[in-house]
């Protein structure tokens, strides 16, 4: 039993058993899925933990250069990129070491498809499946408004060259119903341009543990 009370205070604590059980977990379903899930920098970022997280995911995502950095100095694996935004001056140190990034539109793809062909990452387009089990728009990313990801009459029938992925992120703390219903979103709108890529990223808000 552990005395809180002998625990300094400001500190964060975290429960190590509690922390694999959980990872036990997210492991038995991407084995049994056949998918591979990473872990998302801005919603757990606690690195002293990273040697025990690293043993069950082989990656993370990042949205911002300093995660980047964090997932290149402390994680290792495969660093998976998006940002709504990139900016011109940061761009060269937020790609370094990493292996995959997503473009929110076709736009921001043409002003760094120069910079990403010239690695080795494989880059993928975020796409809009127009669904979405959040119920407010302001916090919704497939709401009528959103900017977030590409609709499929934008897209087209073609992905542009050099494409390799695509991105989709349109959950929150959402069950397997509507992973589902993604999915056959995904399927009805942009079926057409699966067989041509070699990665499809489902996003973060998926509630397993």
């Amino acid at each position: 039993m552990t005395d809180y009370s002998q625990i300094p205070s400001p500190c964060y604590v975290l429960e190590a058993k509690k922390l694999i059980q959980n990872l036990e977990l997210i492991d038995s379903v991407q084995k049994r899925a056949g998918v591979t899930i990473i872990l998302a920098l801005k919603g757990f970022a606690m690195f002293s933990t990273f040697p025990i997280v690293r043993k069950y995911l082989k990656g993370t995502t990042s949205s911002s250069l300093f995660e980047a950095r964090l997932a290149r100095e402390e994680f290792g694996g495969e660093i998976h990129l998006y940002c709504p935004i990139y900016q011109e001056n940061e761009f060269p140190d937020l790609i370094k070491g990493a292996t995959h990034i997503s473009f929110n539109s076709l736009r921001q793809w043409e002003q760094f498809k120069e910079k990403t062909l010239s690695t080795q990452i494989s880059p993928g387009l975020r796409i809009n499946p127009e669904y979405s089990p959040v119920e407010q728009d302001i916090y919704n990313p497939s709401s009528p408004l959103s900017r977030l990801g590409i609709r499929a009459e934008v897209l087209g029938d073609k992905l542009p060259e050099g494409i390799e992925g695509l991105h989709c992120h349109n959950l929150c703390e959402s069950n397997s119903q509507a992973l589902v219903r993604t999915l056959e979103q995904i399927e009805t709108l942009f079926g057409h341009h699966l067989p041509q890529i070699k990665w499809l990223n489902l996003g973060g808000g998926h509630l397993m543990t």
